[in-house]
């Protein structure tokens, strides 16, 4: 209808399969926020965070690259560590390489609408990603399609200048997907994260 086709037209690439698997989901978090988007409008209402800083984003929903060698010293550091103002040993995500393959990925469990990120740097010690991209996917056998900007090229995000401060990067258009990728292009001293997760609501509740 021309609801769909208006969408498709501003929403991210991928969002016509996106959006059937939405359409087929009963009344949920994820439709709620779909229905936002039917308002032609490629900027969301209202955002919620998922619940990396409140605890109920569970420790074996985010995982990233070489996890199978955190071992030792590293295993304080898991990407279950990188919630968004973490404090104490262990208080955010750190990756045991530092170069531009790494990632820590987000199961959100079913097809979701996010609309935003926020990120820190490792609470006791002067690390933190500078600027990132971002890669999604509503499948795990599909594809990773990477974030665009209004060019076509790859977006890239600014991310921190210091430990302790959080940056917001909204996402317009926001991602319709199950899966996420944060992946780190520039870092300060060593790739470290804290992070939150924005949804896109039609309403604020």
């Amino acid at each position: 209808d021309s609801h769909r086709r208006c969408c498709i037209t501003r929403c991210n690439t991928g969002i016509r399969q996106d959006m059937t698997l939405l359409k087929l989901k009963p009344p949920s978090l994820g439709n709620l926020a779909y229905n936002s988007l039917l308002t032609r409008s490629a900027e969301c209402p209202y955002h919620k965070p998922l619940g990396f800083e409140a605890g109920s984003v569970s420790p074996d929903q985010i995982t990233c690259s070489n996890q199978e060698q955190y071992t030792g010293w590293f295993s304080s550091w898991l990407p279950s560590k990188a919630r968004l103002n973490s404090q104490g040993f262990g208080c955010a995500w750190l990756s045991k390489f530092q170069d531009n393959t790494q990632w820590v990925q987000i199961d959100l469990r079913e097809v979701m609408v996010v609309s935003g990120i926020l990120t820190q740097g490792r609470c006791d010690a002067e690390e933190w990603i500078t600027k990132y991209s971002i890669q999604y996917r509503s499948e795990d056998k599909l594809n990773w399609i990477y974030y665009k900007d209004q060019t076509g090229n790859n977006r890239v995000f600014y991310g921190n200048s210091d430990r302790s401060s959080s940056v917001q990067n909204l996402l317009r258009p926001p991602i319709v997907a199950r899966y996420i990728r944060i992946l780190p292009l520039g870092w300060h001293t060593r790739i470290a994260l804290r992070m939150e997760l924005l949804l896109c609501m039609n309403r604020c509740n």
